[in-house]
Parts: structure tokens; sequence; C-alpha cells
């Protein structure tokens, strides 16, 4: 997988995060800071003293940096561990990043006195809460909290009773009760928000609690919950904003006749429920002091307003947002004598000169609530969304992005992530609302929001423009914008999460070609090997995105150089061998793989070979229960085996018992699998010694079975393993017994590739070259075998398809006006005509040119015309390998053998023109070679 996209809930909702008890530890003894530009114990009058700055000045210092780095600069000496404890800089924590275990929570208690405002991931981190001794919380904030209990809720509100706002979710509490909700209600007597997400039953003893004990409660959000008592509700007088998106089982028309007679209620959202259009008509009539309504993707009320526009015309100055209505320019008709900007007004009502306080709450509600639905929505992508995302969806996430409320902010550039995604796992971006945010000025705002002082916010818009440039016009457009230097300083963050989604954009961007060049000069190759190194255990998400960016940028001749300097090859070896984590294996396979696929431009290939447990963790990644890590382990052997040193080493820890176990094995699995499986033994079969040790374990069998294949690139990868094969006796034996000669006559035949045609015309003509005579006439050299072979009838169909191959690439015309004129010209014609480009990649040994020469002399026409034809396809003038093959035949005394080839009046006229230009390439490579 080259590329990869993430909507919000797609990874673990309790994951285990990156251990912070480390930075937070003291020393108590006084430690000197050197100079950074002057040499420790070196005088310089002239350098500042930095532990002599005035203390407020260090305090903003401080101030300026996140959490980790505050506690990690607090404990280079004693008095800046007292002044990074200051109170006003442990205010607010948000610990989303990190993984919070009790001792962890009791190693930052004592800064964390004074703490006012937190945030937290997962049940295990809400769990450890309690040793966190802040009793002044006043807002408490978790997400991903699925599996808390009613016990951690319940212990949670007892040892914070300041609180005043407590927001779980927006996954579900599926442990959580009326229980839970009732001991909140007792702990926290000031509580003006509760916001929960999930619970199966908020019932009426639940909601008189909060009635009871909770006088100053003003806004309520009970999201997702299964039963809500709509009735109960009515008793919350004090109540000002009522959120029940997402909840079911509601009886709407108690709900409308109870909800309408709350005297305070001025905003309500029933997002996302099947509320009736009855009912919401009667809510817009009947309460007193409602002023806005949002109902969101609430299919009755589209319906009703579709078909019937006037239905909600007349609301008595309330307004109502759903999917045919104009959100943002109903919000401005709030702010009446107002000109305020639809493309600004979550951004201008702040500096607005308004009196109203209660507007001010409104739209402080307003953000929130929108920016919660419209990421719902996105998340679960309902059908006939298109035209209200394209219309104004994405452009009321972009207005949301720049609210001056952070949990909003980083809500916005999550939808932004997520509304383009319509399908995760084939990493499917629709083209029209990518290109949607784009127009709408998008990028540079979520490269600014990537700038964010709130680690969250650069999180998620990292994420954002990560999924975005999935999308090439978006990639170039963030590229342009210069996102791609911003996403490789985020990739050095040391908080896990930017780092991750840094990380992501990377591996996104470096598939395009002209993207790979400009983040090796941002410093992003460096970057993302550091992350490895950085994150070795306990951040999967980290470690597969970096692996994939870097093996995108592999592909790449100049990157792959850089990465292998910065330390990228010992990185990738050590997740291949260590990492436990399948998506992470895959990805840094692949990166060895395309790092290994230089052989002939750079010394990566030799350099992963002789990398310390390389091989050996490939090899063992063959047998992953995983496809696509198979695949790739595959791959890379195949690309490391193009070097002798690598194949022998290949051999010897275990690889063609693992490759032939592999290609048994993957008769039903894809075709990526089936095409490196035989790649990677064509590539171990070019040693003769590997070769008969194919044959030993049994690597006939799915060789055939492989190249019985419709698709092209396995039963080309499969023909170039079987004419290795075939050129030991003892395994053509084992080919012609297990069938294999009328598939490598119908590949011969009917393959389009033409290089599975030649290579299986050259397997046939090692099996039936007269060498195997003695091995027949013996019978089989397998033990046990008892399959009867009809070898003289194989022979006579393998000699016929050989022919009609040679006679494929004869034209009668050319050959006949060739053979009565030796000049050049006429000689170039016929190469023109028979060239195989593909051929010129192929290598041949020393004694398999000796191999052709010998068959040159062969007393059937048509081997000597297949020899000719082989020779002439192995040094044609550009061939890779051309010079080595000339040198080889120019040792082996091949030019007496083509001249009388050349001349036999017997010979065919095809055998005659091929043997003739061998020697003209001969004496062209010579020339060559002593200028």
């Amino acid at each position: 997988m080259s590329r990869r996209v993430r909507r919000r809930g797609s990874y673990s909702k309790d994951k285990e995060r990156a251990d912070v008890s480390a930075p937070f530890a003291e020393s108590s003894d006084h430690c000197e800071i050197p100079r950074p530009w002057a040499p420790r114990g070196c005088a310089d009058d002239a350098a500042v003293d930095w532990t002599a700055l005035p203390d407020d000045t260090v305090v903003q210092l401080f101030s300026r940096l996140n959490y980790r780095d505050r506690a990690s600069l607090g404990s280079t000496c004693r008095g800046w561990r007292l002044l990074g404890s200051s109170p006003c800089l442990w205010t607010s924590l948000d610990l989303r990043a990190h993984r919070c275990e009790p001792d962890t929570m009791g190693a930052i208690a004592g800064r964390c006195v004074h703490l006012r405002r937190l945030r937290f991931h997962g049940s295990k981190t809400a769990s450890a809460l309690i040793n966190l001794q802040a009793r002044g919380l006043q807002e408490i904030a978790g997400d991903y909290c699925g599996e808390i209990t009613d016990a951690t809720l319940s212990v949670i509100a007892a040892r914070h009773e300041a609180l005043e706002s407590l927001q779980i979710g927006p996954d579900p509490c599926v442990r959580v009760t009326s229980d839970a909700v009732r001991h909140v209600a007792m702990c926290c007597t000031r509580l003006k928000r509760l916001r929960l997400s999930g619970i199966r039953d908020v019932n009426g003893e639940a909601i008189n609690a909060l009635v009871r004990h909770c006088p100053q409660l003003s806004e309520i959000a009970f999201l997702d919950c299964g039963k809500v008592d709509e009735a109960a509700l009515e008793n919350v007088v004090s109540l000002r904003f009522l959120s029940i998106a997402g909840s079911r089982n509601i009886q709407w028309a108690t709900a409308a006749s109870s909800w309408g007679n709350l005297p305070n209620l001025v905003g309500l959202d029933v997002s996302r429920t099947d509320v009736s259009a009855n009912a919401v008509s009667r809510l817009l009539s009947t309460s007193k002091n409602l002023k806005v309504l949002c109902a969101l993707n609430c299919s009755a009320v589209d319906e009703e307003g579709s078909r019937n526009p006037s239905t909600f015309i007349n609301t008595k100055g309330k307004i109502l947002l759903t999917q045919f209505t104009d959100v943002l320019r109903g919000i401005i008709s709030l702010f009446k004598g107002s000109v305020l900007n639809e493309q600004t007004i979550f951004v201008q009502w702040i500096n607005f000169q308004n009196e109203d306080k209660n507007l001010n709450d409104i739209m402080i509600w307003l953000e929130w609530i929108l920016s919660h639905s419209l990421l719902r929505i996105a998340e679960s992508n309902p059908h006939g969304m298109d035209d209200f995302w394209l219309r104004q969806g994405a452009s009321m996430l972009l207005r949301l992005a720049k609210s001056s409320q952070e949990d909003v902010q980083e809500r916005a550039a999550t939808g932004l992530a997520t509304f383009v995604v319509t399908e995760d796992e084939n990493t499917a971006v629709e083209p029209a609302r990518a290109e949607a945010v784009m127009q709408n000025g998008g990028i540079p705002l979520l490269l600014e929001l990537a700038r964010s002082c709130w680690e969250g916010v650069q999180s998620e818009s990292a994420k954002a423009i990560a999924n975005l440039s999935v999308n090439s016009k978006v990639a170039k457009a963030v590229a342009d914008e210069g996102g791609i230097g911003i996403l490789a300083n985020l990739a050095k963050s040391s908080n896990r999460l930017v780092a991750e989604e840094a990380a992501g954009g990377l591996w996104n961007l470096s598939v395009g070609e002209e993207h790979k060049a400009a983040i090796a000069e941002a410093g992003g190759v460096k970057a993302l090997v550091d992350l490895i190194f950085k994150w070795q255990s306990g951040a999967d998400g980290v470690l597969e995105r970096a692996a994939g960016a870097l093996a995108n940028l592999a592909a790449d001749d100049k990157c792959s150089v850089e990465i292998a300097v910065a330390g990228g090859v010992c990185a990738l070896v050590t997740l291949a061998k260590s990492c436990k984590v399948e998506g992470v294996q895959e990805q840094a396979a692949r990166a060895l793989a395309n790092l290994a696929a230089h052989g002939d431009s750079n010394s990566n290939n030799a350099t992963v070979g002789q990398e310390a447990g390389a091989l050996e963790a490939l090899v063992q990644l063959t047998y992953s229960q995983n496809e696509g890590v198979r695949q790739e382990a595959a791959g890379a052997l195949w690309n490391l085996s193009f070097d002798d040193r690598n194949r022998e080493a290949i051999a010897l820890v275990g690889g063609v018992e693992a490759l032939v176990a592999l290609a048994h094995s993957c008769s039903n699995a894809s075709q990526g699998l089936q095409e490196r499986a035989a790649g990677a033994l064509w590539g171990l079969s070019v040693s003769e010694a590997n070769s008969i040790a194919i044959g030993r374990e049994g690597g006939v069998a799915p060789l055939i079975a492989l190249a019985r294949s419709d698709t092209e690139d396995v039963h080309e990868t499969a023909a170039g393993a079987l004419w290795n094969l075939a050129f030991n006796s003892s395994n053509a034996l084992r080919i012609i017994e297990e069938g294999g000669v009328p598939v490598l006559v119908q590949l011969c035949s009917s393959s389009v590739s033409k290089m599975a045609r030649f290579m299986a015309a050259l397997a046939l003509a090692y099996m039936f070259d007269g060498r195997m005579d003695e091995v027949a006439l013996v019978g089989s050299l397998l033990e046990g075998s008892s399959k009867s072979v009809n070898f003289d009838g194989a022979r006579r169909m393998a000699l016929k398809q050989i022919e009609d191959f040679l006679l494929s690439f004869s034209d009668p015309h050319i050959f006949s006006v060739t053979a009565t004129s030796s000049a050049p010209a006429t000689l170039a014609q016929v190469v023109e005509a028979v060239q195989i480009q593909e051929a010129g990649h192929l290598r041949c040994s020393a004694a398999e040119i000796g191999r052709y020469v010998a068959m040159l002399r062969n007393p059937s026409s048509i081997l000597r015309a297949c020899a000719a034809f082989a020779l002439v396809q192995f040094t044609i003038h550009g061939g890779r390998h051309a010079m080595h093959h000339a040198g080889l035949l120019q040792k082996a005394g091949a030019s007496r053998v083509l001249r009388a080839s050349a001349a036999a009046a017997t010979a065919p006229i095809e055998a005659k023109m091929y043997a003739r230009i061998v020697l003209r390439n001969l004496e062209h490579h010579q020339s060559a070679a002593s200028t």
C-alpha cells in the first residue's frame, strides 16, 4: 500500500500511549547549563548566563513549551524546577497523547494542585485520575473512554467536587448507567455543563438528581444515548442548552410538550435523530425563549422541508438549522442589524461589540454542537449527503476551524479529515469533496492550524492534510503552500499523536514523484528515520506511517541513498525483526524491498543484505498470517537476490524452504503475492546450487501451477524460475514428470508477454538439448517417483513449439533481403524485428552462455536457431548486460562456432542471420572495450 487515509474512529479506542513519566523525573542536584555556542568549560564573558535570567522571563519561556518539554527543562536545575512548577503554568493539562498510569499521575501530582482544566484519553487514564489530587479541577474532558464504568466515573466525581464541566465522549460509554449520573449530581453540586455519550439509559431518577443537587446546571448533552426520560428533563428549569443528538427511543410527542415548557431553554439540538416534522414545528411554536433549534441529518424533517418548504417558515423569529436551510446565514440572522461575513462568522462574533451575553453563550454552544454533529455525520457517511457537503458542509467545517475554542477547532479539523474519506481500506477519497475544501481556502487554513500552539489541533490538522493529499490536486496545493516543510517539522514533535499524523501526511505526499525530492530537502527523510528510533514500542501508528513514507521515498534513487545515510536500513530492519504489528511489518518489508531495488545505481541492495538479521527477518515474515506482509517480504527477497552474496545468504538462512512453502500456499492468493513468490524463487534459482535445492524441496510443482495463471506478471516470473530450474537435468526431468511441458508450450504460444514466451522457449530448449537423455534412459532421479513420462512425445511437442516461437519473429521479406546482403543497415532491420526489449535485463552465467554455444552445434536445427536467437537478445547493443555476455562468449571461443553456423549450408536462414548478428555484436563490444 502506497498511501493511507484515516477516519476519526479507525484506531483503537484505548490504544497504548507513550509513557510520560520519564520527562517528569526531578533532579535534586544543581546542574550547570552549558552555553550553546561555547564548549563546556570555556570561559566566555560575553555569553548569556541562562540561570541568571529573571524569574518572570523564565516563566514566560516555560509557558511557550508543551507539557513534556516544560517538565524536561524543569528537571535541569533546582531553580528552574521550582519555576517550572509555578501554578500559573499548570492550570490546564492535556494528557491525550500519553499513557498515564497511577504512578505517572503521582509523579506529576505536585505540579497539578492548582489544575483547573484537564483533557485525557482512554479508560485507563480515567481510572488513574484519582491519583492526581487536583481538588480544584473545574473542567474534565475525556475521549475514547468506551470502557469507563460507573465506579470510575463516580470516583472521579467524588474526588473533584468543584467540577463545573464534565464531558465524556464521543465514544459510547456502554458501561455507564443512570447510577453514575446520579452520583455525579450528588458530588458535583457546582456543575454547569454535563456532556455524556452513548449511555444506554438516562432515567428520570438520574435527571431529578441533577435537578435537586445542581441548581446551576445550564447545559446538558446526552448524545447517542439509548433512552432518555424526555419528560423528566422538563424539571431542569435552569437548563438553557439541551442536545440529544443521535439519541434513540425518544417519545417526540412528549418531548415537544415537555421541553416547550422549559423557561430558560434557548438552544436545542436534535440532530441525527428520528424527530418528526410535527415535533419540530410544535417546539418552534410553543417554546417561549427558544432561539435556535438544530436538526441536521434528520430524515423526517429533511423530507418535509424538501417536499413543502413553507412548513417551517413561521418560526416566530426562531432559527431552524437543517440540511435544507442555509446554516451560516441563519446564524448571522441572530445578530440583528449587524453586517457579518459568512466566511468569518465564527471569528467576527468574538470581536463583535454586543451587550447581549446570552448571544455569546449561544454562539459558544452553537460552535460546539455543530462541530460535533458534522463530525458524527462525516463518520457515518450516510447516503445522499454529497450535495450538503459540497453546498455548505465543507464550508461550515472550515469556518468552525477558525473558532476560538480549541476543541471546536480540533473537531472541525477532524471533520475535514473524515468527510472526504468514503472508504478506509482502499484509501478512497471523494475528489469533489477534497477539491471543495481546497476551493474554499482550506489548505492555507489547515496549514495555519498545523502551526497552532495546541497539540491536539496540530494533530487533527495534520490528519486532515494527510487525507486530503490523497487527491493529487490537493497534494500539489499542499506542497505549493509549504506544507511539506510544516509536516516535516511536525514529525519531529515529542507528542506522539502529532508525529503520527505528520508522518501520515508525508506518507501520502510521498506517493507523488514530484514531491519526493522536496520531502528530502525539507529534512523529512531524517525526521521519519528518527521517528522509528524514537518510538520503537507502543506507537504502532507512528511506526507504520513512518515506514510507509520511507517505503515510498525509497523508490526514488536519490532518496534511497539519503535513507541509508540517515540510518534507515538499520531502523527498518529493526522493525522487521522486532515489531509484531502486521501493518508495520508490511511497510518495513516494502521499504526494504524498494531500497534493494536500486542494485545498479547504488549499494543499498548489498547494504540491506549485510545488515545484521535483515535476511533472517524477511524470511520469517514470509510465514506471516497476513498476506500483505508475505507479499512485501517475498518482494524484498526477490530484489535482494539480484546480489550474488545476498542470494547465497538467503539460502543459508532458510530462504529456499520458506519461499517454496510460500509458493505452495499461494495458489488462491492475490496476484501480487503469486508474482513475488515466483519472482523470489526466480532470483534465488540463478545460483545452480539454489536451483537444485528448490527442486529437491518440491518447488517445481507450485511454479508450474503459477505458470498456468492468466495474469501476465505471474506466469512471466514463474516462467523465469522454470527456465533457471530447467538448466539442471534433474529439475528438467521433474518439470516433465509434473506436467510442465504442456504448460510451457501453452505459455510459449499464447502469452501476451514476449518475455514469458521467450523464457518458456529457453526452458524447453534446456530440457531437450540432449543433456537429459541419459537421465531419461535410466529413469527418474526423484526418489519414490512412480510417474510415467512420454519423453519422446514431450520432446516433439517442445521442439515444435520452439520452432513456432522463432517463426513468429521471422519476416520473410526482410530475411530474404538480408540473406543476399551483409550491409549493417539490413542486419539492423532484422535486429529491430526480433528484439525483445526486456530481455536486455537478463544476466546469464558463464555456464549458461557455454550451454548456448554448445547448443549451436546441436543436431537439431531448431535448437541451433533457438540458441542463436537467445544470444542475439543477450548481446544487443544497449542491453544492460550485453558487454558481460560478449566477454563470456569471447572466453568460450564462440566466434568460431558462430562463423560456422552463419556459413552452414543446411542451416535455416533464421539461424544464419542470428549468428551473423551475434558476430557483429561481439565485434562492436570488442571495439568499444578497446577504446
